[in-house]
């Protein structure tokens, strides 16, 4: 879709508060545009909007509608919303946010990263990289990065760094000059129609790159190893610990503090070189992957090794990605994002990895009842390296599907599956009480979900008192 935007033109965000609705309203209005939108509830997002003068209506009315001239809707929006249905009324122009961020960025020089897991991460690292220039890019992210404290900062330079949702397939319409494709999972299976239908949108997101750009695939992922076979053309690297990546992973030292490693760059046409001792804060094999992409990238587009490797060194974190919250009778708490199998197991195998001789304790919230559903099974194989796990109440982030499943049932298969100890809890004061009387000696407990587990895990230091 061709859209055609003025100046004088009122956009409209249904769900405003999230966090990539709140990051691409803020570069709009930014760059001039008059925007409002619409939210549920409060939040830090609306309130970082509300700083910024920008027009929020708390609740889904159709009245909201009153003065738009165009409506922005995001995958998280369902058919019926009291807005969305209002806009079909009146046949308003109604846009995706993936077409919106297309239009918004058409003009600039895009570095665009996607994948089912590790994008907000890794937009945020290439973020760190570029602070260390004198490059000043447009930054929207799916997450609040903490050297910017926001998930959004509109930059002076041509430059953009943009993180791609893929959950309604429109990332495919943005201009990507140079891409980053972190992995393939079996994730929004509620839009897609099959892994096969996923995998060739990316696909399509790859050949999309200008012959003047490149892509960056990690192929230590075996979905993405097997789509570099199909490709059309030869405009990529890959990069991982697979032995023929051009960006090759080696010598890794993981310690609490820090992870360490080497990156052998081989590309056509180029010297080979040997980028020695890297170091990230982070931790974790997925982390290491997420660091080469944005070190890839940089080098690439001519970016020092002096100012990759202190970008990275610096690097100030995302909200939400293993933070450290409080400490409880000398027990660390952290809070995490991990939604998916595979996150969940990414996460454990770092923790497992550095935090030798600890129990490892997680405070697990499923996320979605399409996504429980489709993934059941993997779900029960995902905490083999956790020692508990506490089960939370399903967020069902606003479906209606039933889940079609017993919740205990589903329980008793990640204790048999996962070996793990497992307990129930029915709210946040249940949570708070289990952990008082049983969280003790030398234990990680683990806030995982992207729903209210979060805010749960930080209102804990006062319900243990």
């Amino acid at each position: 879709m061709k859209i055609e935007l003025a100046k004088t033109e009122v956009i409209h965000f249904v769900g405003i508060g999230g966090i990539g609705m709140s990051g691409l309203s803020l570069i709009m209005h930014g760059k001039g545009f008059s925007i409002q939108g619409s939210d549920i509830s409060l939040g830090k997002n609306i309130e970082r909007l509300k700083k910024e003068k920008i027009k929020i209506f708390i609740g889904h009315k159709k009245q909201n509608l009153k003065n738009a001239t165009i409506v922005v809707i995001s995958s998280a929006i369902k058919n019926n919303n009291p807005e969305l249905i209002e806009a079909k009324r009146k046949n308003l122009p109604i846009i995706k946010r993936g077409e919106m961020l297309a239009h918004i960025v058409s003009l600039m020089k895009n570095i665009v990263i996607a994948g089912s897991h590790g994008k907000t991460t890794t937009t945020s690292l290439v973020t760190s990289i570029f602070q260390k220039t004198k490059l000043d890019p447009t930054i929207i992210n799916g997450g609040v990065i903490n050297s910017i404290k926001n998930s959004a900062r509109l930059g002076k330079s041509d430059w953009s760094i943009l993180e791609a949702d893929e959950s309604d397939g429109s990332f495919i319409h943005i201009p990507s000059t140079y891409s980053i494709i972190t992995n393939i999972d079996r994730e929004h299976m509620d839009y897609y129609y099959s892994i096969e239908e996923l995998k060739s949108y990316f696909k399509q997101f790859i050949e999309k790159v200008p012959s003047f750009g490149k892509s960056f695939i990690c192929i230590d992922d075996k979905i993405n190893f097997d789509l570099v076979k199909k490709l059309k053309n030869q405009n990529y690297y890959t990069y991982g610990i697979n032995k023929s990546s051009n960006f090759l992973i080696k010598n890794i030292i993981q310690k609490k503090d820090f992870t360490q490693f080497d990156l052998l760059v081989n590309v056509p046409n180029k010297k080979k070189q040997r980028i020695r001792k890297i170091k990230i804060p982070l931790l974790g094999i997925h982390n290491i992957r997420n660091s080469v992409a944005a070190a890839a990238v940089s080098l690439t587009i001519g970016i020092s090794i002096k100012d990759i490797k202190e970008g990275l060194s610096t690097f100030k974190g995302v909200q939400r990605r293993f933070n450290k919250i409080f400490t409880y009778n000398q027990i660390n708490f952290y809070d995490d994002y991990a939604h998916h199998p595979t996150e969940i197991k990414f996460v454990l195998d770092g923790v497992s990895e550095v935090y030798k001789g600890y129990e490892n304790v997680c405070v697990f919230q499923p996320h979605r009842i399409s996504r429980l559903k489709d993934l059941r099974k993997e779900f029960s194989l995902a905490f083999k390296k956790a020692d508990m796990v506490i089960l939370c109440p399903l967020y069902t982030a606003g479906e209606k599907i039933k889940l079609g499943f017993d919740y205990i049932k589903f329980a008793k298969e990640i204790i048999k599956n996962s070996d793990v100890k497992l307990f129930l809890v029915n709210n946040k004061f249940e949570l708070a009480r289990f952990l008082k009387k049983n969280i003790f000696g030398k234990k990680i407990v683990i806030g995982m979900g992207a729903g209210t587990i979060s805010n749960w895990m930080r209102e804990l230091p006062k319900l243990m008192k």
